[in-house]
């Protein structure tokens, strides 16, 4: 299957630019928003040889994985930590996807997607996507934002100091093209209720109905600090609140954050 628009995306206006390979599709994209380019614009490659994580982590590659960053133009006075929930957008989109490519497993049942604050997809615990945003004010244009989201379709790279998992290893039969073309059907459909901010609350609600660890022990690492709690919910900013064990409420809004038994090891 080659790489294409869902409808409902090309009727909204996004186009597509698909390459053969890239060292990683974020950058092409800012380089594109930089000549001038305004997007919306998917960038799509077949091959990533540099892809990046939070926190200048590099995303390891593994042939016919899934690896494409959506050009976003930033509206006119919208402010940037109202940009930075566009993060819980591509969760809620790309988990949509996934259940749509997957559905129920013969034998296995429905996967186990859950969204792992802020920006990660999980699968039986296990990471399955990755989602960076990255913004940036160009003179004269205004400014951008790049949504790069990478997803293990056929392989988990190996050696990382966390479990990873991919959705051949769950039975799913899709390719990144199949899911490509749904994402940017449910991106669509999650941005319009998004609507600048302005219904983040129904995001909110989506994203804590699929949260992983929800309601059990977290520990978060920012700044130096290692914080242990338990994980309450999200705010209306996105912000993690943390129920600290005097009873006090923590709201972080960036950390390395661990849940479950991992937590109460952290």
């Amino acid at each position: 299957m080659t790489f294409g628009l869902d409808p409902a995306a090309m009727a909204a206006g996004y186009r597509l630019e698909v390459h053969d390979s890239l060292g990683s599709t974020s950058t092409q994209a800012l380089e594109r928003a930089r000549d001038g380019e305004t997007g919306p614009l998917w960038v799509v490659a077949r091959e990533q040889t540099g892809g990046r994580g939070r926190r200048g982590k590099g995303w390891s590659w593994v042939a016919g994985n899934h690896a494409a960053s959506l050009l976003w133009p930033v509206p006119f006075g919208l402010a940037p930590d109202r940009v930075a929930t566009l993060g819980f957008v591509a969760g809620i989109a790309v988990e949509r996807a996934l259940r749509r490519a997957c559905g129920p497993v013969t034998g296995r049942g429905c996967p186990d997607f859950r969204l792992k604050w802020p920006n990660d997809v999980l699968l039986g615990g296990a990471k399955l996507v990755g989602i960076l945003l990255e913004r940036e004010t160009l003179p004269g244009s205004g400014a951008v934002v790049t949504i790069g989201i990478g997803i293990n379709v056929t392989g988990a790279p190996e050696g990382l100091p966390y479990a990873a998992t991919s959705l051949a290893q769950a039975g799913c039969i899709v390719d990144a093209p199949g899911l490509f073309r749904l994402l940017t059907g449910t991106w669509v459909e999650v941005e319009r209720l998004w609507d600048e901010g302005r219904g983040f609350s129904h995001i909110r609600d989506a994203w804590l109905a699929s949260a992983a660890g929800l309601g059990g022990p977290v520990s978060v690492q920012a700044g130096g600090r290692s914080v242990t709690g338990t994980f309450e919910t999200i705010d209306e900013g996105g912000r993690l609140v943390v129920r600290l064990p005097e009873g006090d409420r923590l709201a972080v809004s960036a950390g390395e954050v661990h849940f479950g038994s991992a937590a109460t090891a952290a």
